[in-house]
Formats: structure tokens, sequence, C-alpha cells
């Protein structure tokens, strides 16, 4: 075993570009951690805005980055039991700060409370493709949202790796899945991912199409990582009593609150962050749903395309492009 590693980090902020290679020491697991060989890395639109310096976590440099890897346990510190050593795990997003434990490298250190085994029949490029965006539709739709049968969910952003989980996720719950895509390139392909419905805002108005679609009812739960003008397209498609979970801030706009509607058809408009469920006690519970689910075959995982490790930067760029469909997976 080599004496150095590669390790991805960031020393200054900025474009895709100022990611680099820096050879490190072999980092050694201190107490309650683990040290993972990685063979995989899911890429998250959150590590671009973190390296650019707009994530709500200010990077310290130099930094690393990345929230989600697959890989073997190759060490553990005090306080973890060595049989965890060969065991093929994954890590859970926002159970730990970037800045601490940044996962792109040929070997990743988190916190013991950080790793999830997932079902065998995955691939390791599966294995880094699960926590962020399966967590993340769990914490929105059932969590907060309680989508259950007969619910109509509007899913915004719904190409992205988020999005198609939470497709997955409003089916397995009983609910009608209304996506949502900004031009019709993307409109069959959501049909094929198991979307019930699809609108494309260049070409129809939104809360017409809802209004159609639920015949006059609206949606009862929306799920949204965009903001500034959607927010009000939502809230004029929603129910009465309906629930709206911001998760992101993708819009150029200034998010308003569409105050009137909100009043007049009594909303709930709910900011959240996966953050929020890693660091709650109900963590397990959402785990194991998103364990049993992927063990039934009810969840797949989407790669939309795979780079190699050296090619982490041209992942970036992929990223940012807005062209995919699923989950960016590096392999290492």
């Amino acid at each position: 075993m080599s004496n150095t590693v590669k390790i991805v980090r960031f020393h200054k902020t900025g474009g895709a570009e100022v990611l680099q290679f820096d050879e490190l020491p072999l980092p050694e697991p201190g107490e309650n951690e683990v040290r993972l060989r990685v063979k995989a890395l899911g890429l998250n639109r959150a590590e671009v805005m973190y390296r650019s310096g707009q994530y709500m976590e200010t990077p310290i440099l130099p930094s690393k980055n990345g929230y989600e890897a697959s890989g073997i346990i190759e060490a553990v510190g005090p306080g973890v039991d060595s049989s965890w050593i060969g065991k093929t795990v994954s890590t859970v997003p926002g159970t730990c700060s970037l800045n601490g434990y940044g996962v792109y490298g040929e070997v990743a250190v988190v916190p013991f409370r950080s790793i999830a085994v997932y079902p065998a029949t995955l691939s390791y490029e599966e294995g880094a493709s699960i926590w962020m965006q399966y967590l993340t539709a769990y914490g929105a739709l059932i969590w907060l949202g309680r989508v259950s049968k007969g619910d109509f969910v509007i899913i915004t952003a719904a190409s992205s790796s988020v999005g198609v989980a939470a497709i997955q996720m409003v089916k397995a719950q009983g609910g009608t899945s209304i996506a949502v895509t900004r031009t019709a390139a993307k409109k069959a392909r959501l049909h094929e991912l198991g979307a019930d419905h699809v609108i494309v805002t260049d070409e129809e108005d939104l809360a017409g199409r809802v209004n159609e679609i639920t015949s006059g009812k609206g949606a009862r739960v929306s799920f949204d990582p965009i903001g500034g003008k959607m927010l009000a397209s939502l809230a004029a498609a929603a129910a009465h009593k309906g629930i709206i979970v911001e998760y992101g801030v993708l819009a150029s706009e200034q998010t308003l609150f569409p105050l009137s509607t909100a009043l007049a058809k009594y909303l709930t408009v709910r900011a959240y962050v996966v953050v929020e469920l890693a660091q709650h006690k109900d963590l397990q519970e959402a785990k194991q749903y998103i364990f049993d689910h992927l063990a039934s075959g009810a969840f797949k995982p989407l790669i939309d395309r795979t780079f190699r490790f050296d090619e982490i930067v041209e992942a970036h760029r992929y990223m940012e492009a807005n062209n995919q469909v699923g989950k960016i997976v590096v392999t290492v």
C-alpha cells in the first residue's frame, strides 16, 4: 500500500478548473472514524455550488469536496469494531462537513456515523448514487409531505437524480407524479422513467395543466429546488392546504413569497435541506425505507454518465451544462 494518495482539493473558489489532484500522506482514521478505499463518487449540485463559493457552507481553503462515495472499509479508528474492515459501504450526505470530510479521493476518512450498507446487488457506481437523491426525496415527500395513495405531486427539475428518485418514490407511495421540465427534450425520457404526467414549462402553463390533470383539485405536494418565479406558479397549482417544499435556489432571480395565494389556500411553504433529516433521529427509519425499496427493486438509481477519476473536472463541467438525466458518477 502506497504511503501517499491522490485527494481532490481546491485552493481557491471558482469554476471546475480550480479542482486539482493533491498528493497527500495516507490519512489514518481517528476516533470513531473509518477509512474508505473509494471505488466510485456520486456528484451533486451542492458540490458545484460549494466549489464556487455559493453554498450554505463556506470552504476553508484548501478544501476537500464531495458528499457521496462507495467503497471498501480498509481501516478503522478507536471506537469502531474491526469487523467493519472489508465491508462495502457508501457515505451518507449531511452527516458531516464538506470542509473536514470531503470524499473526492482515492481514499476518504469519514465518521462511522456517516456510512451505510447498501444492497449487495448494486454496483459501486449505483452504491455512490443512493443517499443524496433518495434521502432528499424522502425528507420532502414522506417525512414532511406524507405522500400517500391518491396524492398528486409536482416534481420540478424532474430529470435530476433527486427528481428521478422522487418519481420512483411517489409511485411507491401510490401517488401520481407530475414531472416538470423546461424544454421538450426530456419529456419522453421522463415518461419512460415512470412519470405519470410531464409538463413542459416553455410550452405549457404549469397551473393550467395541473388544473386539468387534477380535475381542478390542484397538487397537494410540490417538490422544488428552483424557487424564483417557480414558487408563484407552484402556489397557483397547489391544492387547498397543500405543501410546497423548497430544497434549493437554482433560480437566478429573487424568490418572492406568494402571500395572497398562500392565504387563500392555507398553503404551507417549507424550506428543507437533507442535512435536517440527516441529523435527526428519524434518519435510521429513512435509511431502512430506502434500503428495503432498493432491495425489492422498487427503487433503482439511474446513472446518466460515468467519468474516470482523472476526468473529475470534465464531470463537474458536464453537471453545470444541465444535460443529464439521473446521476453523474466518477469511478476511482
